[in-house]
């Protein structure tokens, strides 16, 4: 939080007037305007009412200011009023059940709250040094999630999909289910229907009750979008540093990806991978670095990942998955075939799960796993017929136990499965897999076919 001589140390006190004088697609530029990246400004029309912008950059002595609403009307030489420099939101418990815009105004419909905490925009990542180890497990309320790919709080971890697959749902199964002290959603570039079925059916009464949600939807600018995930940050912030255990819910991290994408180019970036340009690449770390465990208390943060063409290594999907502590992947062809939610246990990974796990929890997963691995790897054989039983005891077993196990990894829309549950549930189906696997004998190795006579013989 800022106090009130911080907050006057970082606003300019000059009034500053620039004029309009081109546009160049989103972008207005401004001359006589030396207002800094990232103010606030408000830019005239002649016949309608002005439209705020903010500054991105500079160019050849103007500014540039990306509009954040409709520049119809917008000509040269209309006046440009700086408004205000320092980028500040209010926060407080009152955000508790409501939904906010990306400036934190309630846009629910209900009066506005009065909050007297102020917070930077742009906070800074805790120190390296002011970071404790991560070693209490977070109770996500999903079954595959507790028992095969626990999370810490303070973890870092990212849902990686194609379109279509259950991102969403599966955000909101945590956010209602979740043992977290209070959740922050910050919805990025969402179709606008999505926000009220989010909040209805995926979150909840329930869930909203100890939940702010933050919204921008994707017809608004790309600064809007932007601004939304660094005030999903800042309220996560503001009630970690109150001693909770915040769950940070960002949907999606490759919408803000493209928002800021638009907005680099605009500004004169040069295009790089896929046409990213470097500043998307920046953006990403200072995002995600601010999530994690403090002294006094933590964000556990889920990101998800769209991935293009169902493509693991597309830029954002590969430059993310390295800044997380941990991913995990949604198969299409498990949705395909009705497996929800559609989690491949095999292609992700939860990097802290051993320090936050009890040894017996981690031999559980990986016989679960290793079950899983042998019935990849012969599947091709088995649908075919070609595979014959007692070859490999550990596929034998994986046959056996299918069933089980795809019963343990899915689970309904409605089920409720406690974290204590989940991991007694895995012990047991982990012990009677050992069981399963022991009682088949290994077979002998099959001899080769007896020879029909020699060379000589046939001849």
């Amino acid at each position: 939080m800022l106090s009130l001589f911080e907050q006057l140390a970082t606003a300019m006190p000059t009034r500053l007037i620039g004029h309009v004088v081109a546009t160049d697609g989103m972008t207005i530029s401004v001359s006589d305007f030396p207002a800094p990246v990232g103010a606030h400004v408000q830019i005239e029309r002649q016949t309608d009412a002005p439209i705020a912008g903010e500054v991105i950059g500079f160019r050849d002595r103007h500014s540039i200011v990306y509009p954040l609403g409709k520049t119809t009307g917008v000509r040269r030489g209309n006046r440009v009023r700086l408004v205000r420099t320092n980028r500040v939101i209010r926060v407080g418990n009152e955000l508790l059940g409501r939904l906010v815009n990306a400036f934190g105004q309630c846009i629910d419909g209900r009066p506005q709250p009065a909050l007297a905490c102020r917070a930077p925009l742009e906070g800074s990542a805790p120190s390296p040094t002011d970071r404790p180890r991560i070693s209490t497990p977070l109770a996500t309320g999903i079954r595959a999630i507790d028992g095969m790919l626990t999370c810490g709080q303070g973890q870092r971890m990212g849902i990686f999909a194609g379109s279509g697959i259950g991102k969403s749902i599966l955000l909101g199964l945590m956010a209602r289910r979740s043992a977290a002290d209070v959740i922050v959603i910050g919805l990025i570039g969402e179709r606008g229907r999505e926000v009220n079925e989010f909040v209805e059916r995926d979150l909840g009464p329930d869930g909203l009750e100890r939940s702010v949600v933050v919204v921008a939807t994707s017809n608004e600018p790309a600064v809007i979008r932007v601004r939304a995930a660094q005030t999903a940050n800042t309220i996560a912030e503001y009630f970690r540093d109150q001693g909770n255990h915040v769950l940070l819910l960002v949907d999606s991290i490759s919408r803000l990806a493209s928002a800021q994408r638009e907005i680099g180019l605009a500004a004169g970036e040069p295009p790089t991978t896929r046409g990213y340009p470097p500043s998307v690449f920046g953006l990403l770390p200072r995002i995600i670095e601010r999530a994690g465990r403090t002294r006094k208390g933590s964000i556990t943060a889920f990101y998800s990942v769209l991935v293009e063409g169902d493509d693991q290594n597309e830029p954002i999907a590969d430059a993310v998955r390295g800044l997380l502590d941990g991913h995990t992947w949604l198969s299409r062809p498990l949705a395909a075939k009705g497996h929800y939610p559609a989690i491949d246990v095999l292609d992700s990974i939860s990097r802290l799960m051993n320090d936050v796990t009890t040894p017996e929890h981690r031999e559980a997963a990986k016989m679960i796993r290793s079950l899983l691995s042998a019935l990849r790897e012969h599947e091709d054989m088995i649908a075919i017929g070609a595979y014959r039983r007692g070859t490999n005891p550990l596929v034998d077993a994986a046959i056996d136990m299918r069933q089980e196990m795809d019963a343990f990894l899915q689970q309904k829309t409605d089920e409720i499965t406690s974290f204590e549950l989940s991991q007694q549930t895995l012990a047991q189906l982990a012990a009677k897999c050992r069981m399963r696997q022991a009682a088949i004998p290994a077979h002998a190795t099959i001899p080769a076919p007896a020879a029909t006579g020699t060379k000589k013989a046939q001849d």
